[in-house]
């Protein structure tokens, strides 16, 4: 059985617990402010106590629109894909964004990338759109 656990300021080392589902290795001053964040969200996914898997979500606000939750990264454990832990990180997620009072929820991800396509379509968004993201860098600060 799967539990999902919502992860709090003071919960850091059940991040650390997760390291090998980040892309990245963990950096405690990111960790710390992440969570620190009221308008961050790390919920972790367990199974006989360890962690398989995780779904974060940021909060974005304008003057215009209200709230909405951004699905900003979703990873689950190779051997526990396919059995539902990824949808039902998504549903709780969700859940937690209608809680906060979003209007909303999106996730951007590639068009390609067919394992995360099936699992936030088996969760059944209201509705797709085809977009194109650019990105910036900022410029090189060497002298």
């Amino acid at each position: 059985m799967t539990e999902i656990v919502r992860v709090g300021a003071d919960e850091a080392g059940l991040v650390d617990a997760a390291a090998h589902l980040f892309d990245n290795a963990v950096d405690a001053d990111a960790r710390d402010g992440f969570l620190a964040d009221s308008r961050h969200h790390l919920l972790m996914a367990r199974v006989e106590g360890a962690v398989v898997g995780f779904v974060s979500g940021v909060e974005t606000i304008h003057p215009d629109k209200g709230t909405e939750m951004l699905l900003y990264e979703l990873a689950v454990a190779p051997e526990h894909r396919r059995h539902g832990v990824g949808a039902e990180l998504v549903r709780s997620l969700g859940e937690l964004a209608t809680e906060r009072g979003c209007y909303g929820m999106w996730v951007l991800t590639d068009d390609d990338n067919g394992a995360a396509l099936a699992t936030y379509r088996s969760v059944q968004p209201s509705e797709e759109s085809r977009h194109v993201m650019l990105t910036w860098e900022p410029p090189s600060r060497t002298s």
